[in-house]
């Protein structure tokens, strides 16, 4: 049925022409090793800002790039722009370039620009000249006004002004870049043929090749259509060896990354990207996302991304532009699970995984610690999260290690505070609920004890209730169960103990002991913890918490009545 929303007519467009390919192999290839990178931070990204970078921005940019190892970088139009000529200047005077980076320039088809840009490049050691023009059919009719001869002879001319310029400074070590612009919506009989018609006028080889620089200047099909374009363009160009296949894409549709990995699949031997995505309209492929991609893979991706922090503080502060927190890879929040399910996975997994194994831990793809990031944020709790969360956080930052049935009890009452605070819950705001609601030191405290151990171990015990204080004695195989048979002897309460931990907090004289217990007084199971630096008190009190919880206070005051009556 077709749309009522007149406004919002799918059937002005058209979908694109499939690709005659009748034996593709890139479906079927595995990426084994990283491309060759160019960062065109400085120039495409640079052009989509709504204020561009000053030269002192681009400094700083530059400085980011040349250490995260790019050894590509398109450092800007300088024919096009005063900033961006005295930008490359700076860069040659001041020998900021290193030995090991190429940096390149674009310029269009056009003599004047050619020189000029030429002249900015004076005393460069290499470079990469970048020369283009459009070629897409909507271009050539409604733009320029020329048949396919008509665009050929742009850029056979453009190649020519270039190899005249180069030939002009001997001493610099210049490669050609020529992009069919449009390449996504250029006939693709007819891209092979104008850059066939480039190469001729360079006249490439495999040990000198040029680049050839396939850009999705605008991205209109699926990414499966722009790897058979690669295919098709690289299985259809002769002297195939002599030309480095280079991919620009472009994000609107939200393919860039997918589309040059797959065109990486189809033969490509060279993207051209921004650290973060920056670009006209939705943006350029994200070199740290492609990156990240292959580094996932067991790929070496020959950069490094070790501190993305930096990355993101740099971009942002350059460009004006903010990072998503959901951002692939790098963002504030994609190693950080909220979903009580699968803070749970990913406990039991870190709890499991090993130093001598392959990463096998669930919802992390990676290990965060990889990319500077360390475990403090992988799990954060919310109204959302579930008790594997709770757990994570009391382990990681106190080393208590609660038993299930104390997370069970637990997490209700963390649940409660974070509805309150619609929001988060740090982890010592957790600490402190726990604490709160399962270490009771009142109405009746611990005041001594001692402990005979013969056939059976023999309890004495003294607790304080307000201003009295009695003595329990009992006997059982263990300090507990002594006390349990002094506590019923005494209390005629009926109590058992459904379930006990312990466990040591910190290491060496300091280490102390963390107890909890669960008990069923009456019918009704109830938990208690404590703290202390001699284990058996620790126990002791952590069994007068559950009772203080129950009502200990009370119990104890009518036993002692009732023995003073009888007295």
């Amino acid at each position: 049925m077709a749309s009522t929303f007149r406004a919002f007519d799918h059937r002005k467009y058209v979908p694109v022409e499939p690709v005659p390919l009748t034996q593709r192999q890139w479906p079927t290839r595995t990426l084994t090793h990283a491309p060759i990178w160019t960062s065109v931070d400085l120039r495409d990204g640079n052009q989509a800002l709504l204020e561009p970078m000053s030269v002192e921005q681009k400094k700083r940019l530059w400085a980011l790039l040349v250490k995260v190892g790019l050894k590509e970088i398109e450092v800007g139009f300088p024919a096009a722009s005063q900033h961006d000529y005295d930008f490359v200047r700076w860069l040659i005077e001041q020998d900021q370039i290193p030995e090991d980076v190429h940096i390149q320039v674009l310029v269009q088809a056009r003599e004047h620009l050619i020189e000029r840009t030429f002249a900015a490049l004076e005393g460069v050691k290499r470079a990469i000249v970048h020369v283009y023009n459009s070629t897409s059919t909507v271009q050539r009719e409604r733009v320029f006004e020329q048949d396919r001869e008509g665009i050929i002879a742009i850029a056979e001319q453009g190649a020519r002004w270039v190899q005249e310029y180069a030939a002009r400074y001997p001493d610099t070590q210049w490669t050609f870049q020529y992009s069919p612009e449009s390449f996504t919506s250029t006939e693709l009989d007819f891209s092979v043929a104008i850059c066939e018609a480039v190469m001729a006028v360079w006249q490439p080889t495999p040990d000198k090749p040029c680049i050839l620089n396939l850009p999705a200047t605008v991205e209109v099909g699926p990414v499966n259509h722009f790897a058979d374009q690669i295919e098709y363009f690289v299985t259809h160009l002769d002297n195939r060896d002599s030309a480095i296949i280079s991919l620009h894409t472009h994000n609107d549709r939200g393919g860039a990354a997918a589309a040059a990995e797959l065109g990486l699949l189809a033969g490509a031997d060279r993207v051209e990207g921004t650290l973060l995505g920056n670009g006209e309209r939705t943006g350029n492929m994200d070199i740290v996302t492609l990156a990240m991609n292959l580094y996932s893979q067991g790929i070496d991706p020959q950069l490094d991304l070790s501190n993305p922090d930096e990355i993101v503080q740099v971009c942002t502060e350059c460009t004006g532009l903010p990072v998503h927190p959901r951002h692939p890879w790098i963002g504030e929040l994609v190693y950080t699970a909220f979903s009580g399910s699968h803070q749970d996975a990913i406990r039991k997994c870190l709890q499991k995984q090993r130093d001598d194994e392959a990463w096998q831990v669930a919802y992390l793809p990676i290990d965060p610690k990889d990319l500077g990031r360390d475990y403090q944020a992988v799990i954060r709790v919310n109204s959302q999260s579930g008790k594997g969360g709770m757990a994570f956080l009391l382990e990681r930052d106190f080393g208590i290690s609660l038993p299930r049935w104390m997370t069970l009890e637990l997490a209700p009452h963390v649940q409660k505070a974070s509805e309150q605070v619609s929001g988060e819950l740090s982890s010592q705001a957790i600490r402190d609920i726990l604490l709160d609601t399962f270490m009771c030191a009142a109405p009746v405290t611990l005041k001594g004890y001692r402990l005979d151990r013969d056939d059976a171990e023999c309890l004495s015990v003294t607790l304080r209730h307000g201003q009295e204080s009695v003595t329990l004695q009992g006997q059982g195989n263990g300090a507990i169960s002594a006390f349990m048979d002094a506590w019923q002897q005494y209390t005629g309460q009926r109590v058992n103990v459904v379930d006990y931990g312990e466990h040591a907090l910190g290491e060496g004289s300091d280490a102390v002991a963390i107890a909890f217990v669960q008990l069923n007084v009456d019918g009704t199971r109830i938990s208690g913890m404590a703290e202390d630096g001699d284990t058996v008190s620790a126990s002791l009190k952590a069994l007068l918490s559950a009772l203080n919880r129950a009502g200990a206070g009370q119990t104890l005051t009518g036993a002692v009545t009732e023995e003073m009556l009888q007295a």
